[in-house]
Parts: C-alpha cells; structure tokens; sequence
C-alpha cells in the first residue's frame, strides 16, 4: 500500500466505487447516466455552492439573462435539445423574429444597410475558405498559419477594388466582425486560432435556440436520475492522487498513458459503452434476469467497490474521498494545474492542452429604468475608429474591444467582450464599466442624453478560481488529435485495462468543442468507459437473450433502450462533413 492510504474499510462514507469531480453540464452528464445503468456508489464534488458550471442563469429587470452557455447550438444530432423538448423547455414551432441592427461610427455616422451586407458577405466566404482547409487538401499561402493571418490576406485584396476613399469605413467594418469572431470561437484575436484545424468544429443543422425559461432550465432533467445525496457542493479539489500502487485485482500503476479516444460512443471498434451482445444501444445492466446470462460469473458484484481504492481525491475543505475509479470534468483552464494531479500528467497530454486556446469572454448586461433606443432596433453596432494598440494603455482603451448592444429585452442590453480587455475588465468596479458603456452609446448614437443604467452586471469567468476562463478553441499548431489526447484517461496499468481517471467536457470533444452538447456527450462517454471496465473488471461474459422465457415488459424495455441508445458521434462528421452548414444565417446574431 502507497505511504499514507490507509485500508478503507468497506463500509467507509467516504470510499465509493465512482467520483465525479465538477457538476457542470458535463459531470452531471456522467453521473446520471451511471444512475441510470443502476449505478448508485457514486459521489459528484462540485466546488462552488450552485450547479451548472458554466451554466448560469439570473434575472435582471425581469428577464431571464445567461452569464454562461448563451444557446443550444442545433437542432439536429444535439442531445440537449433532445432533452429541452421532451421535456417542454422550448417550443418546436417557435418563430424567428425580427433582427434589425444599426452600424454607426465614432462620430455618429449610420452606415447604410447594404454597405454592412456586402461586407458581412464577403467576410462569410472569407471564413468559410478559412474551413475548408480542413476538408481539403490544398494548402494555405506560405507563412500564413492563423485564422486572423489568412483572414487579413483577404480584407487586403478585397478592398484593392475601391477608390481609397471607401476603403477605410469597409475596413472598420470587417474589424467589427473580426472582434465578433473572436467572441464566437473564444480566444483574444483570430491571430491565436490554428487556420487548419478552424473546420474541426461541427456545427449542427438548426441554427442557435435560446431557452424562454432560461439555459439552466435544462440542468432539471439531468438532475432527476441522480440521488440528490450523492451530490456535494462546496468541495473544490486540491489533489487527485490517481497513482496507486496496490489494486486488489493485481493491476499495479505504472502511469502510462492511453490512445483510447473517450469521445466515442456506442457503435465502432474502439466504443467505450457496454457489451451488450448483439442489440448496440441496450445497457447489460438493465436487462431483466431472464434475458441475463455469463459463461463466467454473476451480476453480484458488478455495483460494489473493489475493497482497495485505486484513487484518493483530497478536497481544499480536508475533506479526502477514495475511489475506484474518477471522472474528471474540471474545464481546460484548471486541467492544467501541477498540484491538481499527482503525480503531474503526462508531457504528451500537457503539451496537448498547451495548443489549446481557453479564452476569457465576458458579458456586459444593462438595465435601464425606461426604453430609450428605437423599438424596431435589436443591436446597435459600433464600428471604433483604428488605433495603435501599442501606443495605447490598457485602461484607456479596453472598451474599444465592445463590439456591439444588443437587446434582451427593452430595458436591458447586452455587449461582449474577449481576450486581455475582458479579463482587464474584470478588475474595475460595476459604475467604472457602466459609465464606459454610457459614453459608448452617447458618442456613437450622437445623443448625449442616453440615460446612465440603474444597474450593471458583468460577468468575470477569466478570474473565476474553479473555471478560469470561458471555452476552448484550438490554437496555432493544435489539432483535433490533441483534444484526443487530453480525453484519453489516465490508466491503472500498462495493458490499459483499467481507468482509473476518465475526463469529459467540452475541451474532450474533437468536434463540438466550446458547447453544451459537447460537454454533455463527453460527459455520458465517460460514465460509459467506466461501467464497461467495471464490467469486464467482474468478469461478466457475453450476454445471450432467452426471448421464449421474455415478457412483453422485458420486450418494452429493450425497444425502449434502443430507440434511447447512444448516438455514434462519428455520425454527426459523416452527415455534415459533404455540406458542412453555414456558421451563420446572415441575420448578425450575436455570438454564443
């Protein structure tokens, strides 16, 4: 036994066959569905004193605002969205409406409608050109390795077609979109954005889809399968010791790493689900005894702890769990902590996260007593004069990274901002970013009389202990392949056998990186990777189905299962991979 494990006794509270660390979109994934295979030995440990993660929702001025995940992205293939209406959180037939912008200058200037169109178009295929390098085999310029770098070679050969004279308000214009994009994807500027792994990111048929009763709304349905004693609050993580050196089935620790992809599910030759014979999609666990055979052992065992724990989770409080196995669904930006794992991960792994951008994008949300801009108006734009960022402090020009206002509701806006601005930002006081934003809308709606906000909320996930940014795009040099490797677990033993550390969020996912359905699908893969191990850990052989001793109830729930069944996440690449979807509908919607 390693120095300082003491032998748990097998009843001890805090000995339990599965720990999940963080109760985001992603744990509380990973716990319900190890709830749902009638797995009950578990404990989620979530930091802070509220669940969702990066999923919050508040009121301000009576309406429903996000301080995190704005949207479900797609309709199509999106689980969340699955969940949302079964679960009547969002209306099928909702209709759009009506997204009227106006783009003004610093001195007050309305650009007319169809400049603002022309160049937004022109920028679409500008980026779209940027994703395609991952489709096919061409190669980009020499030298030019960023988004932003490609992006600019563009703008620059674009505008050689107009007079000087028209050429600088389109270029304002395309920086406007530019801070936009940076916004969307999650990093500071597009010059930290890999130009060939850009098209990695899948984006789902259906366009974005805001929840009325609020993105947290959806956390309730996920929450139901889990016994609400099996979750802790206020117990953030300082140490996982996944390193143990005695395993009472004889699998010693070596700390080797695996090239196991956790992201995939049920369906191909390195699926982490269940064994479930011949029917994919049907939980082992679930099935009625009489449909329930093994050439090897019994089910007996399959739900209880090893007796020897293979990982001890010290908390901050001086609280210490032990476990058999951990899902681990910290976000990107504590991953990468040297006290959180000991002994520290693997090189291959951190140099992995170390390609990956986990940017700081933040919310800026205004409440007024009374409507003051044009009720036909839905976002005011602000296209700032070009400046010298070099010569130019900090503090006097990190609002210039505010882009636009966009209407909530009549009596609230909202504004983003990203990068070193947004966590600049972070450190001022609430009137010190309200005041900016009131000289903002003043100078470029020219009328000094805008009214000052009666209150102002922004958010400040750059600076937050337990989350230390916003979402994760991959950076200058990174691939698809270093998400894969940062979702690999961390194994008990070189025959990769048993994982002892599994991780999910949406840093784990090679395709839908930086959203909630990633999270959530990772989340459930990792549960499924550990209740296979535990599976074949019991020994249970291959199961046969006995239909002449099987009810009609039994028959239910086996149809019941498949039509639930896991999705193969290699499908969603396959259906879009031909047409890939725009990233936009046109309509200026403002980012996630």
């Amino acid at each position: 036994m390693a120095e300082g494990w003491a032998t748990p006794d097998k009843n001890d509270e805090n000995y339990h066959q599965f720990i999940v660390i963080g109760a985001g979109i992603a744990g509380l994934s990973a716990a319900s569905h190890l709830a749902k295979n009638g797995f009950k030995d578990f404990k989620v440990l979530e930091a802070r004193n509220r669940l969702g993660g990066r999923v919050a929702t508040m009121q301000i001025d009576g309406s429903k605002v996000e301080l995190g995940a704005h949207w479900i992205h797609g309709i199509l293939g999106n689980p969340l969205y699955e969940l949302a209406v079964s679960n009547n959180l969002v209306d099928v037939m909702q209709s759009s409406t009506p997204h009227n912008v106006v783009a003004t200058t610093e001195e007050g200037r309305r650009l007319p409608f169809p400049v603002l169109q022309e160049i937004y178009e022109a920028y679409f295929w500008f980026f779209k050109r940027c994703e395609e390098y991952f489709l096919c085999k061409y190669q980009p310029p020499d030298g030019v390795k960023t988004v932003g770098e490609h992006v600019e070679l563009e703008i620059n050969i674009y505008l050689q077609r107009y007079p000087p004279q028209q050429r600088y308000l389109r270029r304002l214009i395309f920086d406007y979109l530019m801070k936009r994009e940076s916004c969307i994807t999650g990093c500071g500027t597009m010059h930290e954005i890999d130009l060939l792994s850009i098209g990695s990111y899948t984006e789902l048929p259906g366009g974005n889809i805001a929840l009325p009763t609020g993105y947290s709304s959806v956390l309730a349905p996920i929450l139901k399968n889990i016994p609400a004693d099996n979750i802790l609050k206020q117990h953030p993580i300082k140490t996982i010791h996944w390193q143990h050196v005695e395993s009472e089935t004889g699998y010693d620790s070596d700390g080797s790493d695996s090239s196991v992809n956790t992201v995939k599910s049920v369906g191909g030759d390195d699926d982490v689900g269940l064994d479930t014979g011949q029917i994919n999609g049907i939980s082992a666990v679930s099935l009625p005894a009489s449909c329930r055979t093994s050439r090897r052992g019994s089910t007996e065992n399959l739900y209880k702890r090893k007796g020897k724990p293979r990982v001890k989770v010290e908390c901050e409080n001086g609280s210490i769990f032990l476990a058999d196995h951990v899902i681990c669904t910290v976000p990107l930006g504590l991953l990468s902590s040297k006290s959180l794992f000991d002994p520290p991960l693997p090189e291959k792994r951190v140099s992995s996260m170390s390609k990956l951008v986990f940017g700081v994008v933040n919310k800026i949300f205004l409440a007024y007593d009374a409507p003051f801009l044009n009720p036909d108006i839905s976002e005011v734009i602000v296209l700032w004069n070009r400046i010298n960022e070099k010569e130019v402090p900090m503090a006097e020009r990190w609002y210039r990274k505010i882009y636009s206002f966009c209407k909530v509701s009549d009596t609230v806006l909202l504004a983003w901002i990203c990068g070193e601005e947004a966590k600049y930002m972070e450190n001022l006081k609430m009137n010190v970013v309200a005041d900016a934003c009131t000289s903002i809308l003043r100078k470029f709606l020219a009328d000094p009389y805008i009214p000052r906000p009666k209150s102002c909320i922004f958010t400040s996930w750059g600076s937050q202990p337990y989350t230390g940014g916003s979402y994760t795009a991959i950076g200058t040099g990174g691939t698809q392949a270093d998400i894969e490797t940062i979702a690999q677990p961390l194994f008990s033993n070189k025959k990769k056998r048993v994982p002892v550390v599994a991780f999910a969020g949406e840093h784990c996912h090679p395709s839908f990186y930086s959203t909630g359905h990633g999270a959530y699908l990772t989340g459930r893969s990792a549960a499924q990777l550990c209740i296979r191990s535990v599976k074949e850990i019991t020994q249970q052989g291959e199961i046969s189905y006995n239909l002449t001793d099987a009810s009609v109830s039994d028959l239910s729930s086996w149809l019941q299962e498949v039509s639930c069944g896991e999705k193969n996440l290699e499908d969603y690449r396959a259906k879009t991979s031909g047409s890939r979807p725009r990233r936009d509908d046109g309509q200026f919607v403002t980012p996630r």
